[in-house]
């Protein structure tokens, strides 16, 4: 920096306004490039707008459906499986540090979920119980954690625990992109 003439004529007090504005622009540039965790994951499950189709663990078709929903702060998934002739409906949001669901169950319960996710790249997301609205007492059955394994651009994996009277039951459902969502 010495050696530029433009530099060498301007003295101390005229450099550092200059240096501060530099570092000053840098800083934003950089903070505003960079993404929490849970923005990325979010993004992530915004990707998966569109329709799916795959099996559980038992070989019975499943279907789902992402939807961006509330101008895309939130994602709704409409899955329904062949044991059940009703949809379940999932909400997912972002909330500062991490990404909240709540799972509105026919079974008449709406638990409610969070996963912290990690830095790094969005390979999987764990939502862990937090309460459910509707639940009379922990015995009841209810959906208790969900794991969204992301297997690439066009496959998921949903693993669903089901807890009834302290024992858990997973539910597999094995995904693959039919179509994208159109806007």
């Amino acid at each position: 920096m010495s050696d530029d003439p433009f530099w060498k004529k301007m003295n101390t007090r005229q450099q550092r306004p200059v240096f501060l504005l530099c570092l000053l622009l840098l800083i934003t540039v950089c903070h505003a490039s960079s993404r929490t965790p849970a923005e990325a994951a979010f993004e992530r499950l915004q990707r998966l707008a569109g329709e799916w189709k795959g099996i559980d663990e038992h070989g019975k078709q499943v279907k789902s459906r992402f939807e961006l929903v509330a101008s895309d702060t939130a994602v709704m998934e409409t899955l329904r499986t062949a044991e059940m002739n009703e949809d379940m409906l999932t909400l997912y949001s972002l909330d500062v540090d991490s990404i909240l669901l709540i799972h509105y169950c026919p079974t008449n319960n709406q638990p409610r979920m969070r996963a912290i996710p990690q830095p790094g790249p969005v390979k999987q997301l764990l939502f862990s119980f937090m309460g459910a609205g509707n639940l009379p007492d922990s015995a009841a059955g209810h959906e208790h954690k969900l794991v969204i394994q992301f297997d690439d651009q066009d496959h998921i994996t949903e693993r669903w625990t089901w807890r009834r009277a302290g024992t858990d039951t997973e539910m597999v459902y094995r995904l693959s992109r039919e179509s994208h969502a159109h806007k």
